[in-house]
């Protein structure tokens, strides 16, 4: 066993080695950059936001896989959920001391996004045409 981690025949994970098959980091690296994971992540940088305004900030995620990816990253300690004991229950969702740390690096990408995105879209257009 290495840093915890198994794969289902018993035998240690290579864990780091994210380009090794078998490497349970794998999974955690499909858990960060899924395609609503990195934007949930990203919309909880600013502080905790509930259920309803995350749904809101991230145009065009439906409940059902805001509510399943949202499951996903409690349970793999990147967001924490906090239950507010009031009728009806306020439910509310920030990023844990893990997930701050991933935040930094994804943030990055969004800015680069943000100021290279044109360009990408230039690439492909070239590519489509034949020209690039």
């Amino acid at each position: 066993m290495q840093d915890g981690l198994l794969i289902s025949d018993g035998d240690p994970a290579p864990v780091g080695d994210v380009f090794n098959k078998d490497c349970a980091g794998r999974v955690i690296v499909e858990h960060i950059t899924g395609r609503w994971s990195a934007l949930i992540i990203a919309a909880l940088k600013p502080g905790p936001l509930r259920f309803s305004e995350l749904r809101d900030k991230i145009d065009g995620v439906s409940e059902k896989m805001l509510s399943q990816k949202l499951r996903l990253l409690v349970r793999d300690g990147l967001i924490d959920r906090t239950v507010e004991p009031s009728v009806p229950p306020k439910v509310s969702y920030e990023l844990s001391e893990l997930g701050r740390g991933v935040s930094r690096p994804l943030d990055g990408l969004v800015r680069w996004i943000a100021a290279n995105g044109h360009a990408v879209l230039a690439a492909q257009q070239r590519h489509d045409r034949g020209t690039g």
